[in-house]
């Protein structure tokens, strides 16, 4: 068995208003010097070791993002590594 982690994030040129939400606050609760905030979503899949890269590919760019909207990366985790 292998775990992945799939990331997804708004592509670049797309709005984040929860992401600008976050920021307006911190200076707000007193954090100073982060300049933008990105919010995106995080998986991770317990998944078998004949699931190819492809099949992962797949999988992320057709349930688990919009590809019309948001960028993903897929990375397998080593045995024992924390992501």
């Amino acid at each position: 068995m292998a775990r992945v982690v799939v990331n997804v994030m708004p592509k670049p040129e797309i709005l984040d208003p929860q992401g600008q939400a976050v920021a307006g606050a911190l200076p707000r609760l007193g954090f100073a010097g982060v300049r933008e905030v990105r919010q995106g979503k995080h998986f991770e899949l317990d998944v078998d070791d004949s699931v190819d890269d492809e099949t992962l590919q797949q999988i992320a760019g057709t349930l688990l993002a919009n590809p019309v909207i948001e960028d993903w990366s897929v990375t397998r985790v080593a045995d024992g590594a924390a992501e």
